[in-house]
C-alpha cells in the first residue's frame, strides 16, 4: 500500500477498530485531483449500507481550483466499490454487533487508484481514551530516554 493521502485520526482516537476492509471509491470529474491534492476532510464522515450498496456520506473533498464549472457538491453521498460478498459481511456485523463503520484512510495504490480503507468501530469510554494517552505518553517517554 501507498502512503495515505489523509487519515482519520479521530476514528482511532474515538473507536476501538476491529474488521477493516479496503475499497474503491467513485469520484466525478476533478475530485481525483484534488483528492490527490489532499483537499480531502473526514469530519462526521461515516459509512452507511443501502439497498446492496455501500455509501460513504459527509466526506468532504474540496472543489478543484482549475476545474471551473466542472465542479461538483464538495459534501455529496459517494459510492463505494466492493463485492457483494464483502458488502454482506459488512451489513450482517452490523446488525450483530452494532457499532459504526467510517473511512480510516485515503491512499493511491501502485496502480493509480483512489482507495478507501473503511474500518468497523465500537465505541471508546472516557476511561479507555485516558488509557490510550498514558500508553502514548509512557512510550514517548520510553523513546527519547533511549535516544539519549
Amino acid at each position: 500500500m501507498s502512503d495515505a493521502i489523509a487519515t482519520n485520526k479521530k476514528a482511532y482516537h474515538n473507536y476501538f477498530l476491529t474488521d477493516k476492509w479496503e475499497c474503491g471509491i467513485e469520484l466525478k470529474g476533478a475530485e481525483v485531483k484534488s483528492v490527490r491534492a489532499g483537499e480531502v476532510n473526514f469530519a462526521d464522515a461515516y459509512v452507511g449500507v443501502d439497498k446492496e450498496e455501500v455509501w460513504l456520506y459527509h466526506l468532504h473533498i474540496a472543489p478543484y481550483a482549475q476545474a471551473s464549472y466542472l465542479n461538483t457538491d464538495p459534501d455529496r453521498n459517494r459510492k463505494l466499490l466492493m463485492n457483494k460478498k464483502e458488502i454482506k459481511r459488512i451489513s450482517a456485523l452490523l446488525t450483530q454487533r452494532g457499532g459504526t463503520i467510517m473511512p480510516t484512510r485515503i491512499y493511491i495504490n501502485k496502480r493509480g487508484m483512489v482507495k478507501v480503507e473503511i474500518a468497523l468501530g465500537q465505541g471508546k469510554k472516557l476511561f479507555d481514551k485516558r488509557e490510550d494517552i498514558k500508553r502514548r505518553e509512557s512510550d514517548r517517554h520510553m523513546a527519547r530516554a533511549v535516544r539519549r
